[in-house]
């Protein structure tokens, strides 16, 4: 094992996607603790379904396959994804949920049928983009990996500088309002900032299953803190393993996806979680009350003492 990690780190091109898959599972791991905390978990899946036909445009308009043009559709995409969510939502008797499914479904459905004619145009199987389905770090370059690296520590600085804001406003936004933060402002700027993870990760893990990447991790790191701060940093260490041991896996067979090899890692942080986190975890809870009922079983009957007090007779 200590060899192939080595022969890993050799190879310039697999330690530059080490790297970025790690950066990227960090930044995610960070942003997704707020979307859990704010119960917008599905907010993660719809932006990154909703990336796909700004993709899907982007290079229509360009015609190139660079990863600032896909940036810029995918991140206008969900942009218009987040209005459209806020716009059904105020103005009707739609729940949130059912708005984030509408608007999830509606945009994938967009962007597939712009894939399906780009894939029958004259670039035809050229262009490559059905692999932003699941992903392909594989196909990654140096400036690709790169602009993943320098996204991914943007995000960890803004969520670290802004961390009291978020705070405020995963807990208690009414609060944060009578302080007088600007609640919508900042509501907007969380979804903007997911929308750049989403973006960024889209091409390592795909638009399918890059919500799991943002979400699983901060599940897992809940499990065994209630305090904020540790929470985010759990989340963010969570998802830097992730992408490090889906990368690390997909080196050691030919035709293994990185993207889901690193969900994967990601869903056995949790289950592990589940089980054997402290005070919160299945099997410690089991331990507990077991242990419990085994002290009550062995134990005599319960005495019951009263204590009376002896009160001299009034004269």
């Amino acid at each position: 094992m200590l060899d192939s990690l080595l022969h890993l780190w050799l190879d310039p091109n697999a330690r530059w996607i080490l790297l970025g898959c790690s950066l990227l599972g960090l930044s995610s791991g960070v942003l997704g603790s707020f979307a859990y905390l704010r119960k917008q978990s599905l907010m993660g899946d719809a932006l990154s379904h909703a990336a796909l036909p700004g993709v899907c445009v982007a290079f229509m308009i360009t015609g190139s396959k660079s990863i600032l043009f896909f940036l810029i559709g995918a991140a206008v995409a969900g942009l218009l994804a987040t209005l459209s969510i806020g716009w059904i939502t105020r103005y009707s008797k739609i729940k949130n949920d059912s708005a984030l499914g509408i608007v999830l479904s509606v945009f994938f459905g967009v962007g597939i049928v712009l894939l399906t004619q780009i894939q029958h145009s004259s670039s035809g199987n050229q262009s490559g983009l059905d692999k932003f389905l699941f992903g392909q770090a594989a196909s990654m370059i140096h400036s690709d990996v790169l602009t993943m690296a320098i996204i991914s520590f943007l995000l960890v600085g803004v969520c670290t500088l802004f961390f009291k804001e978020f705070k405020l406003l995963s807990f208690d936004p009414g609060y944060a309002r009578g302080l007088g933060f600007p609640v919508g402002i900042l509501d907007h700027f969380m979804m903007f900032l997911i929308v750049v993870a989403v973006v960024v990760g889209i091409q390592a893990v795909g638009v399918v299953l890059m919500a799991a990447l943002l979400i699983t991790p901060a599940v897992a790191a809940r499990y065994w803190t209630e305090k904020l701060g540790l929470m985010v940093i759990l989340s963010g260490i969570f998802g830097a393993f992730s992408g490090f041991v889906g990368t690390y896996l997909s080196t050691m067979g030919s035709n293994l996806p990185t993207g889901p090899l690193s969900v994967l890692a990601a869903t056995l942080v949790f289950v592990f979680s589940l089980f054997f986190a402290p005070k919160r975890g299945l099997l410690i809870k089991m331990i507990r009350q077991s242990s419990m009922k085994q002290k009550i079983q062995n134990s005599s009957e319960p005495e019951h003492y009263v204590k009376t007090k002896e009160v001299s007779p009034v004269e």
